[in-house]
């Protein structure tokens, strides 16, 4: 009995001692392993950030240089081109085809009829600069494009659900969409706004707000008060390319004062429209994270934006609808 013992004594305190040695070489190997490599994480650590600043200077090197080769290369053959073959035929084309009111008018009907089909509308806001200056100008420009911002949101109101169909392809836009149609009138009026001055297309803007709860006046005036600055800076725009084509083909010299003032201001309408764009981007993307803050479901984003856009909104064009 007693040997019996004695050996499984011993057989237990061996059997302690080899697992006591397996935990043993599992701490060294977790433990003492990860301090050995913490030293070289920290190493290579900086190394990537340095590769990662190195790759970030060299794609911003090769943007600026086909920035500035593109740049050149408009300057030296794509402006004389545009002034001789677009601009000076079309100056002369309105100055014996019509005469300055019906001109006005073709404008304000291209201005309303290009939204509608998803045409660009800035060469007559550049015409209308070019041709009629500020005061005039701006009229037709803002005539020609309230119109072009009504026409489309009405007719969508006709194929409301099959922009809610199409726009479940981009939930993100949806979800901004959506973000446009809530609160108050004032709240809608200034999103609206916003959306006008920012990157997003707006001639799609028109067609895919009325799947929101978006009203029509707080529509139609956050639109209007939106086109102003974007109104006036094509007008500027249309004025200074006429005063270049004047110089280089109607036989006109510039001043120092002229050319130092067409400088300054060309200067300042760059800086006044990125200033615009970027405060409209970023007043947007806070108003969305003020939003998503206040969402419990906030990390769910995707399709799940568009099941929030309503539909409940009656598909006929009502007159209590657009007067609320």
């Amino acid at each position: 009995m007693t040997k019996s013992s004695d050996s499984s004594e011993e057989f237990e305190k061996h059997a302690n001692s080899a697992h006591q040695a397996r935990e043993d070489s599992e701490y060294v190997r977790l433990v003492i392993s990860n301090e050995t490599r913490a030293p070289e994480s920290e190493i290579l650590q900086p190394q990537t950030e340095a590769k990662k600043s190195l790759l970030w200077w060299v794609k911003a090197l090769v943007w600026c240089s086909g920035i500035i080769i593109s740049l050149v290369v408009l300057l030296k053959w794509g402006v004389p081109f545009v002034f001789e073959k677009v601009l000076i035929p079309i100056m002369q084309w309105e100055a014996t085809a019509f005469g300055r009111p019906v001109l006005a008018l073709v404008l304000v009907a291209s201005l309303a009829l290009f939204p509608v089909f998803l045409i660009p509308s800035g060469p007559s806001m550049w015409l209308a600069g070019m041709i009629f200056g500020y005061g005039l100008g701006f009229v037709i420009i803002m005539v020609g494009t309230t119109i072009g911002m009504v026409l489309p949101y009405l007719i969508g109101l006709l194929f409301r659900d099959r922009i809610h169909q199409w726009l479940k392809k981009w939930p993100q836009k949806a979800e901004m969409l959506r973000l446009a149609g809530e609160g108050s009138w004032f709240h809608q009026f200034r999103v609206v706004a916003l959306f006008r001055v920012s990157p997003f297309p707006y001639t799609i803007f028109n067609y895919a707000i009325v799947v929101t709860s978006m009203r029509f006046w707080p529509y139609l005036w956050g639109s209007i008060a939106g086109m102003v600055p974007e109104a006036f800076i094509y007008i500027y725009s249309g004025r200074l390319i006429r005063t270049l084509a004047d110089v280089q083909y109607g036989n006109y010299h510039l001043t120092t004062v002229e050319i130092v003032y067409n400088i300054i201001s060309f200067i300042i309408a760059i800086i006044t429209t990125v200033a615009f764009t970027v405060y409209a981007k970023r007043a947007l993307d806070e108003l969305k994270k003020a939003e998503t803050n206040g969402e419990p479901s906030a990390g769910n984003h995707g399709g799940s934006e568009m099941e929030k856009l309503p539909l409940e909104r009656p598909k006929h064009i009502g007159l209590s609808y657009i007067s609320s």
